[in-house]
């Protein structure tokens, strides 16, 4: 379906739009491949290596999620937009309320109301675990953008063709700012800050999760919330696979942090259908059982039904995670050369 469309990456000179341009120019034959982000040095970074004269597709679009009139003017005979321009930081956010809600609330509606103004077909917003019973300012601002997006199919007029759905995973294995490399930094000083013990998480690579963002291209039927199946890691697990011979020292949890991440809630998973591959959990606003997913091999969940690291059947293992660490240290070597790599949602 990109083949002979323009396609439109918002954020697009992080690390999952950096991924996704690899991906769909190795796979794909797009008309266009639209880079939109307000940072010049990284798009002329880029385009170093995926330049206008080698692949006559791509374009360089500056500009910010907060800027509607920019965005009207960017999503101009687009097809599908993928919308991973956000801020991310916990940490960040706590001390910079109003900021994150300008670019992960505002930025959000800017983009619904762009993509309805030019027809766009789909929209495919990235989300975060966070986003599931959030407790940080972060993880609301991501929960109000799922709702906007979710809701734009029902207030959109009925002429209006444009479709939009929502990707939810957890974090993202070596991206900067996460625990890996954190990890593989203080390992030379013997010991490893541990929050605590108990704590698990949903693990994803880069890859898969482009990957993922591109079926559900073709699943979503709008308003749906997207997640995948993947596996979870006991933190204590992950410090023995990048540094076995340090000691653990609990610090303590931080301030926003949870024990263990939730993709679906309980009260979200009455609304779920399960795939071979995914979950998808609908619109409370709407019967799950006359959900169309059900018709293309799709099954309600049972009652009570949630989706939580530590209950999560796949576990990843010591050794796994080594395999899974080695793999993603193979893949982003020559590239964390010629750049700095972006923090994906995590």
């Amino acid at each position: 379906m990109l083949n002979n469309s323009t396609i439109l990456i918002t954020g697009g000179t992080g690390s999952f739009g950096k991924k996704m341009v690899q991906i769909i120019l190795d796979k794909y034959k797009p008309k266009k491949l639209i880079i939109f982000s307000r940072d010049e040095l990284k798009q002329f970074e880029m385009s170093q290596r995926w330049s206008m004269k080698k692949y006559p597709c791509i374009r360089y679009f500056l500009g910010d999620v907060r800027d509607y009139e920019r965005l009207v003017r960017a999503f101009n005979n687009v097809d599908y937009v993928i919308h991973a321009a956000a801020l991310k930081q916990v940490p960040a956010a706590e001390y910079n309320p109003e900021e994150f809600i300008k670019t992960n609330i505002n930025g959000a509606m800017n983009v619904i109301d762009a993509a309805l103004q030019n027809d766009v077909k789909k929209v495919i917003a990235l989300s975060t675990d966070k986003a599931c019973n959030p407790i940080n300012l972060y993880g609301a601002t991501k929960l109000c953008s799922d709702k906007l997006f979710t809701a734009a199919n029902v207030y959109k007029s009925v002429e209006m063709a444009t479709t939009f759905a929502v990707v939810r995973y957890g974090n993202v294995v070596g991206s900067r700012g996460s625990v890996v490399p954190f990890f593989k930094e203080r390992r030379q000083t013997g010991s490893l800050p541990i929050t605590d013990p108990r704590m698990t998480r949903f693990w994803i690579t880069l890859d898969q999760g482009v990957h993922f963002v591109l079926r559900v291209l073709e699943l979503a039927k709008g308003g749906e919330i997207f997640v995948p199946k993947i596996p979870s890691m006991k933190i204590t697990d992950l410090a023995k696979a990048i540094a076995p011979d340090c000691k653990q020292e609990t610090v303590g949890i931080r301030p926003g942090e949870k024990i263990h991440e939730s993709l679906i809630g309980e009260d979200e998973g009455r609304h779920t259908i399960e795939y071979n591959e995914c979950y998808v959990v609908g619109s409370s606003l709407t019967d799950v059982k006359k959900s169309s997913h059900l018709e293309e091999g799709g099954k309600v969940c049972e009652e009570g039904f949630s989706y939580v690291s530590d209950q999560n059947n796949q576990l990843i293992s010591i050794d796994e995670l080594k395999a899974m660490i080695d793999k993603i240290e193979d893949d982003y070597s020559i590239e964390t050369n010629r750049w700095s790599m972006d923090d994906v949602p995590q």
